[in-house]
């Protein structure tokens, strides 16, 4: 993606990868329920495949911007933004204020990944 920087391609990878894989995990919830499992795991390995063509080369990209454990930071608050909207729009469910109180526990993460200067180079 010429004239985007790296932060911002590993970013929208990550990003369209965590819908993908809330399509997989979630989305027969809504839509397979009365399906058979079988059935449900194979469609779901089917989407998540999508899932793993943006998640490694997002990973692969960010690594050497980003530490390990901060690709995976950013990965987990993504999927805690895309899976609140999914449960809104698709599941029909309410976002409740205890939901709201965990994620911004799970957002200080973001602070002690993110706000303090490590002693260890990146590779």
């Amino acid at each position: 993606m010429p004239g985007i920087s790296t932060t911002m391609q590993t970013i929208l990878l990550l990003c369209v990868s965590n819908v993908f894989m809330t399509y997989a995990w979630y989305g027969h919830l809504k839509y397979l329920h009365d399906r058979p499992l079988w059935l449900v795991v194979l469609l779901s390995w089917g989407i998540a495949f999508f899932e793993y063509c943006f998640m490694v080369p997002a990973n692969r990209l960010g690594y050497g911007t980003f530490s390990g454990f901060q690709l995976k930071v950013i990965q987990e608050v993504i999927t805690l933004v895309v899976f609140c909207g999914f449960a809104i729009l698709v599941l029909k469910e309410r976002l409740e204020w205890n939901y709201v109180a965990s994620f911004a526990f799970i957002m200080l993460a973001v602070v002690f990944a993110f706000g303090f200067k490590t002693s260890s180079p990146l590779p």
